[in-house]
């Protein structure tokens, strides 16, 4: 999938896209692509799941047991070092 920058949006625009993807319940990227497609009269095609979907098939894949030992093992990433801050 291509990668592009856009500026310039304006407040109005960038209203629509949050709106846009409050309303869906996606991400602003994929509510931005979304308007830009129907800007540029294409299809909501299969492309449309491609953002954001390579890792779907891994959902649901860990057994509670998996997912609490890399929970575990991820606890100390929680705690903040105050003595590194200077």
């Amino acid at each position: 999938m291509k990668q592009l920058t856009v500026r310039g949006l304006g407040d109005e625009l960038a209203r629509a896209i949050r709106r846009l993807a409050s309303r869906d319940g996606t991400s602003l990227n994929r509510a931005a692509v979304k308007l830009m497609r129907r800007g540029a009269g294409l299809a909501e095609g299969r492309d449309m799941d491609v953002v954001g979907s390579s890792l779907d098939h891994l959902i649901g894949t860990w057994s509670s047991a998996k997912a609490e030992e890399i929970n575990e093992a991820l606890r100390h990433f929680e705690a903040i070092d105050e003595s590194t801050w200077e």
